[in-house]
């Protein structure tokens, strides 16, 4: 039996993970990018660091970030000059927890959302987020610039405040949450990007919920909350991979 493939270290999960051509793209076979893929092409043509910058990051061989970027690059030749539709999923890759040594080469985005949005939680609480404007639920979680933190103790509310994303861009909301230890998001419309990136971090998503911010939570906590399964369902990828 072969050994596991160590993880490639990911900074930033992908927030659009379909790319369909304007004319003809349904019809054809689409091209799969892997996240690690992805995550090459964004250090090395976005970024611009170098293969062995790239590899420092994701923690791997420098010789193993060229083969990953040159499997990226052919991918994305291949989806531009056939016309063909482009999807981002799947792989052999773990999220960064914000520590990693190399990544004061050009600063670190996790780093600073981790340490801009500290809020110390006890074991037994269990965090309810709500992206939230004037009271009610914001229906579009990639663009919520207030979020409503809920402590949750023995089925009861313990304290509920006010805490602003805005100025941190668009697309680092599940960082936030994580940042802020969030076990459970309750919002209205999500895409697919940000529900597996909350997903890898194993927090639950109750979407489709509209209405009064307050009264949502109580709901949830009465059993009583009406919610969008079908935003729960993430697709599962298969990611046989070891940490170290």
């Amino acid at each position: 039996m072969s050994r596991p493939t160590k993880c490639r270290i990911i900074c930033r999960f992908p927030q659009t993970l379909e790319f369909i051509p304007a004319k003809d793209g349904d019809g054809k076979e689409p091209v799969t990018l892997t996240v690690d893929e992805y995550e090459t092409i964004r250090l090395i043509d976005r970024e611009g660091l170098s293969q062995e910058q790239c590899s420092q990051r994701m923690q791997v061989a420098r010789t193993t970030a060229q083969k990953i970027y040159d499997s990226a690059r052919k991918k994305l030749a291949d989806a531009l000059v056939d016309g063909r539709p482009l999807k981002i999923e799947g792989g052999e890759y773990r999220l960064c927890n914000g520590r990693n040594q190399f990544c004061g080469l050009d600063g670190c985005y996790r780093q600073e959302i981790q340490q801009a949005f500290q809020m110390p939680k006890r074991s037994a609480v269990t965090r309810i987020a709500v992206p939230y404007d004037d009271g009610r639920i914001f229906q579009h979680f990639g663009r919520a610039e207030q979020l409503r933190i809920y402590d949750v103790e023995d089925g009861s509310i313990i304290t509920a405040e006010g805490v602003s994303a805005s100025g941190h861009g668009h697309g680092v909301l599940a960082e936030i949450l994580h940042a802020l230890q969030t076990d459970i998001l309750i919002c209205g419309g999500i895409g697919g990007g940000a529900r597996a990136a909350l997903a890898s971090y194993d927090i639950q998503i109750y979407g489709g919920v509209t209405g009064d911010a307050d009264a949502a939570v109580a709901a949830f906590l009465a059993g009583a909350l009406a919610y969008d399964p079908e935003v729960q369902r993430v697709h599962s990828e298969n990611r046989e991979c070891q940490d170290g």
